[in-house]
């Protein structure tokens, strides 16, 4: 297995087609922590997450062949994701963060929250056009492609420091615009 520690997810990923299970056990011991976390932040269950990564790893080690992944560490997220939503769609109970939301939009001010939504996401489109395009790039690919610092640093081919760096005035700057959002919509809930 230490042969295959210095190796990339593509050079694992082709290892692991033609069977070696040193591969899947690195594969296995790189991504087990993060698609576990994945899991875990949306169920709150460890035993339902960790069953739920079991399964992920069981179903790439034995469809090894027949697997065509172009992107190991997206494919296993992806995966993941889609295992929680299945548990969702078998159990029909919505996950402890979604439950509100469906209160919300149960409301006898569906309206005004549909406004509000509208209005905060043409606030952030606002904000984010707004910004430099290397730091719109940077936040794009984190918070929408969910690529880690170190991800996104390689990438786009500048330090882990910069991207950080990036990410900390871009969320400094959105969380003051959204304040100022929500300070004026509160001010005109107030006159209205």
């Amino acid at each position: 297995m230490a042969a295959c520690e210095n190796l990339n997810d593509d050079e694992l990923k082709s290892l692991l087609t033609q069977g070696s299970e040193a591969a899947f056990d690195e594969i296995y011991s790189r991504f087990w922590k993060k698609l576990y976390n994945e899991a875990y932040k949306r169920l709150h269950n460890p035993e339902q997450s960790e069953e739920i990564v079991q399964d992920i790893f069981i179903d790439l080690w034995t469809k090894r062949a027949q697997k065509e992944i172009d992107n190991l560490a997206a494919y296993l997220v992806t995966s993941v994701r889609y295992q929680v939503f299945m548990l969702y769609n078998k159990t029909k109970k919505l996950p402890y963060f979604e439950e509100p939301l469906d209160y919300i939009a149960l409301s006898s001010e569906e309206a005004d929250s549909g406004c509000f939504e509208k209005d905060l996401i043409a606030a952030v489109q606002t904000w984010l056009n707004q910004q430099p395009e290397k730091r719109r790039e940077i936040f794009r690919l984190r918070y929408l492609e969910e690529m880690t610092t170190k991800e996104i640093s390689e990438h786009l081919n500048i330090s882990q420091k910069t991207v950080q760096n990036q990410l900390n005035t871009a969320q400094d700057s959105l969380r003051s615009s959204v304040s100022k959002l929500l300070f004026l919509t509160a001010l005109a809930a107030c006159f209205s």
